[in-house]
């Protein structure tokens, strides 16, 4: 019977270890430090943005972040000229572009013109140019 609750408690433990590991986005945005800014280019698995606002870095940065993101409900659908916002453990590596260790997570702050190229061609060809 000892051994019955003993494993019982070591798996009720291991269940309650299992799930702190999931942090809300709330807590992410709450106690994580973050970097704003640009989206320059969109791979496969990272981004390319460039930040005026970084801190540490006053004449702006450019910073690769990996889309390998720990909050799956992270904003990962990017766009060249979306401002985002990435939330991060701190860690910035010193190199050309900058990187951070882990990316917690990634919103969306101001998307950029989404304005299919083709179709605004269209309307510039029947409506004429705007002044």
């Amino acid at each position: 019977m000892k051994k019955v609750i003993g494993f019982i408690l070591v798996m009720v433990c291991w269940l309650a270890m299992a799930g702190c590991n999931n942090k809300s986005m709330n807590y992410i945005i709450s106690n994580k430090p973050s970097v704003t800014g640009i989206v320059e280019e969109v791979r496969d698995d990272y981004i390319i943005m460039y930040s005026d606002s970084a801190e540490g870095y006053p004449n702006g940065s450019r910073w690769s972040i990996s889309l390998d993101v720990e909050n799956k409900d992270s904003y990962t659908g990017l766009v060249v000229g979306d401002e985002v916002v990435v939330y991060h453990d701190g860690k910035v590596m010193e190199s050309d572009p900058l990187q951070v260790g882990t990316v917690y997570a990634i919103t969306l702050k101001t998307p950029a013109e989404r304005v299919d190229k083709e179709v605004q061609e269209n309307a510039t060809e029947i409506f004429g140019e705007e002044d």
